[in-house]
């Protein structure tokens, strides 16, 4: 007898399938052309995969979206791509996001010191733009002005403060390129009014004339603005880019070096394969609204700065878990236990309740159940049980029995979770990092995996715990 409420029936019938970088060959999950249960059969689980081929890819579709909305309007100041390093700082990342020409955002002192290696390799040239943003410790202070006086021409320290200008001034030899944070309102939900982060806009202008407009050391070349929610088609979104662009113009005013606007990050990424955003509608609509702003005030239009880091590489990964059983703890409750942690592989799940598309590998013609997915920790906050679309999980039943078991991948996890679980450190629990896998084309446009770090060993954690 054919199964009625198959779990591939419930996917298409609520999304269609399959889509943009998702397909079932054989039964089995593909992830951008990647068979996942060859990985899985090849390395075991749990595992963590980056597909390189989706980074470049993304870079090339957002400066698309830009100079082609700059071109349709007429709009004559350039683009500017820029990474953040802190969305993932690992070394296959950066080499792959600068074979693009892409330019750089860093956040902190160390990120000086991966800018220095970088260099020495090669991946960058003394051109690259640095925009140094952040809150600048002693250290920090010390590393952007040594990066300067070593003849990195186009970096730029991003104030977000006034005292900061200070240190510029005393150590920085010759002329000095800087930018101005300024800070922006919070959503009117938020617990402050304004982010702690930058110079208040009613600051910005008199620090400029007082400091800065008469000082032949300074070159004010950019205004940041930068919104913590992203980009959203939001009136919240319109009214703070609108009033950075009337400071930029104010600003404009006295201040012939001024070129660039920087409009941070914040470019969302697939969450769910009902996921709906209009990147294109957006673009269009933030340069026409800088470029009608720069027309009403008679200035020329600036270059456009973006910050784009979980956008670049968030859906270049995913994470792949076993279940390892199923247990019912009451009539409703279904539980599917996976072999590792969510709270310490993917923090965001726990800490933001942030969500991932989530997918089996296998079964997908098996009948689907509603489920909840608990991870190894002791904690109670271990799990994952609801979907951007809905406030709950389906997925495949299966049988204790079956030969194979039931494999869960979430998708679309390239940015921030290893920074924020500690990669290689110490995890709640003591529950290993993942396997790591790198996937890329090689020259003849063939996929080829590698791995680049094994499972976390015991013995690796009690050197790290001083036994």
């Amino acid at each position: 007898m054919a199964v009625t409420n198959r779990y591939f029936d419930l996917i298409d019938q609520t999304f269609y399938f399959p889509q943009e970088g998702f397909d079932i060959e054989d039964g089995y999950l593909v992830f951008n052309g990647v068979p996942l249960i060859y990985l899985i059969r090849k390395y075991g689980t749990p595992l963590k995969l980056t597909y390189l081929p989706k980074i470049g890819s993304q870079v090339k579709k957002a400066r698309n979206m830009f100079t082609r909305a700059m071109k349709s309007i007429g709009y004559k100041g350039k683009y500017y791509y820029c990474y953040c390093t802190k969305s993932c700082h690992f070394s296959y990342v950066l080499n792959e996001v600068l074979r693009h020409n892409v330019h750089l955002e860093t956040s902190s002192a160390f990120d000086i010191d991966l800018i220095r290696r970088l260099h020495k390799k090669g991946r960058l040239t003394e051109e690259t733009v640095i925009v140094c943003n952040g809150f600048k410790t002693p250290d920090y202070l010390e590393k952007i002005a040594a990066l300067i006086n070593s003849g990195f021409e186009n970096v730029i320290p991003v104030l977000d403060n006034m005292g900061e200008l200070d240190y510029y001034e005393q150590h920085v030899k010759g002329a000095c390129k800087i930018g101005i944070r300024v800070a922006t309102e919070e959503e009117p939900n938020f617990e402050f009014y304004t982010s702690r982060l930058g110079i208040r806009n009613a600051d910005v202008v008199p620090f400029f004339k007082e400091r800065i407009k008469d000082n032949p050391k300074f070159q004010l070349k950019m205004l940041h603005f930068f919104v913590d929610t992203g980009i959203k088609d939001t009136l919240y979104y319109w009214g703070e880019l609108k009033k950075a662009i009337k400071l930029y113009g104010e600003l404009k005013r006295h201040s012939k070096d001024l070129k660039a606007i920087n409009i941070g990050g914040g470019m969302p990424i697939r969450n769910s394969l009902g996921f709906e955003f209009d990147y294109k509608y957006m673009v269009k609509e933030i340069v026409s609204l800088i470029l009608q702003a720069c027309e009403e005030e008679e200035i020329p239009e600036p270059d456009i700065f973006t910050e784009f880091g979980k956008y670049t590489v968030g859906e270049s990964g995913a994470t792949i878990f076993s279940v390892l059983g199923q247990k019912l703890q009451n009539d409703a409750e279904l539980w599917y236990m996976i072999d590792n942690s969510l709270m310490t592989t993917l923090p965001d799940t726990w800490g933001i309740g942030e969500r991932f598309i989530l997918l089996p590998v296998n079964k997908w013609y098996n009948e689907y159940r509603r489920a909840n997915i608990g991870g190894l920790s002791c904690d109670n906050s271990d799990y994952y049980n609801s979907e951007v679309h809905e406030s709950q999980v389906y997925l495949p039943a299966y049988s204790p029995s079956d030969p194979e078991p039931l494999y869960l991948g979430f998708f679309h996890t390239g940015a921030y979770q290893d920074a924020i679980s500690g990669y290689g450190g110490i995890k709640h629990c003591l529950i290993p990092s993942p396997k790591h896998v790198i996937i890329y084309k090689n020259a003849q446009g063939n996929i080829v995996d590698k791995l680049y770090q094994p499972e976390q060993t015991a013995e690796e954690m009690m050197k790290i715990l001083g036994y």
